[in-house]
């Protein structure tokens, strides 16, 4: 692909998009009477249209039927994960019965490790990633503590070399090799929210099997995002959020996916609720848990029906379109929007960009590190409105979402970071 710095270039990419009908069935926020430009996707999502519809499907369903809602109409409640898995699965490269939506992300993953972190004396060690969420570094220092083990030895984080940005695999399968024989669990990120690095799973996995830990997987800035297949990869477990990618509301409910080897495992430790057991003995209230089969088994408590509502009309847009043909115009989203910089770099502006710049190496996002003057540019593109993300100390990240997001948006975005620096 042969970019150009001009207006008639986007536009014409966006003509030939065969994605650009999709920008229509999503709620842009609005700056003068205009579409924002939003590049904020990787924190929150739009609003998908048909999300009105169906929660006001919902609140009549409740209205008309009460608590037999549970068992009556298309979709009675007592099944409502069944309606959400197939579509669930082919975002993460999964088999319907390996995924389950319930609860939210950290939630997900201190449950997840009550079954796949099980450490003992000698095999104790989380490997993870510097520099990941703070959540997920509460939830490692956290369960670690739980287990009697101190943070500072038994949490090994890998860093990026000195003067770079990004992780190197090699520099990630080196760390779990020298900790062989005491790792318990590798965790990672499917997507570095930092950076906006994707991280190469599969050989993670790989590496952290052959030395005897699970593996396991954050993929709240991977789900939607980049083409994962987590079943063939051979992933023990993995947790997501849907508020970002996914488009699914704030606060929005989880993904999880437990590979089928252990999801048919009754006997996997597992913190139990009545909504993770047999469900056709669920309301015969007997002691005893029986796990349903697959990723269900983990559930705690009833579905929260009106949040998964919002999430099945994202979901079914996802499935209409399919994850390949968002890869497709997200990776030529990503590469316009860096020829875009490098062009003004080329004019004499400097604008880091700390992303890899290889393609397969990243999803939507840019993150860019910024001069004295980040704070400033990002004030700046605020009030020109560009919805976009500050992190401190002085990093801008910028999505460009290929379910909503245009070339034109890219272009009129590096068209403002240019009339910035004049």
């Amino acid at each position: 692909m042969t970019y150009q710095s001009t207006l008639e270039f986007a536009q014409q990419m966006d003509q030939n998009d065969l994605l650009k009908d999709y920008r229509d069935q999503f709620y842009f926020p609005q700056h003068n009477g205009k579409d924002s430009l939003y590049f904020c996707g990787n924190s929150l999502g739009l609003q998908p249209k048909g999300i009105q519809a169906a929660l006001q499907y919902e609140l009549d369903h409740w209205k008309t039927h009460g608590v037999e809602g549970h068992f009556k109409g298309d979709m009675p409640w007592m099944y409502y994960h069944r309606f959400l898995q197939e579509q669930t699965a082919s975002i993460v490269g999964a088999k319907k019965e390996e995924v389950v939506v319930m609860n939210t992300l950290t939630t997900n993953l201190h449950l997840l490790m009550v079954s796949f972190y099980r450490p003992t004396n000698k095999r104790y060690k989380i490997i993870m990633e510097g520099g990941a969420f703070p959540s997920d570094q509460y939830a490692m220092e956290s369960q670690v503590k739980f287990h009697g083990f101190d943070p500072t030895t038994a949490v090994i984080e890998v860093t990026p070399r000195q003067g770079e940005e990004h992780l190197h695999t090699e520099d990630i399968l080196a760390t779990i090799e020298a900790h062989s024989d005491e790792v318990a669990l590798v965790l990672f990120s499917g997507v570095n929210y930092y950076t906006g690095q994707w991280f190469d799973m599969k050989s993670i996995t790989e590496k952290g099997h052959e030395v005897g830990a699970q593996v396991g997987f954050d993929l709240a800035h991977a789900a939607g995002n980049v083409p994962v297949q987590l079943h063939d990869w051979n992933v023990d477990f993995a947790v997501w959020c849907s508020y970002k990618y996914l488009n699914s509301g704030p606060g929005g409910p989880s993904g999880v996916f437990v590979h089928e080897r252990h999801g048919n495992n009754p006997d996997l430790p597992r913190f139990a609720g009545w909504w993770g057991h047999d469900e056709s003995e669920r309301f015969q209230m007997k002691k005893g848990f029986i796990p349903m089969q697959g990723a269900a088994g983990w559930q705690l408590s009833n579905v929260p029906i009106l949040s998964c509502a919002a999430h099945k009309v994202s979901l079914d847009l996802f499935a209409e379109v399919g994850m390949d043909a968002l890869r497709s115009k997200s990776l030529l989203l990503t590469n316009y929007f860096e020829y875009l910089i490098q062009e003004l770099n080329k004019k004499g502006h400097q604008f880091n960009i700390i992303t890899p710049s290889t393609p397969a190496d990243r999803g939507a996002q840019i993150s860019i590190l910024t001069d004295e003057n980040g704070k400033a540019l990002f004030d700046y593109l605020s009030e020109n409105g560009v919805v976009i993300d500050w992190r401190e100390p002085n990093v801008i990240r910028l999505a460009a979402v290929p379910m909503y997001n245009s070339f034109e948006d890219v272009y009129q975005l590096a068209l403002l970071l240019e009339q910035f620096i004049k």
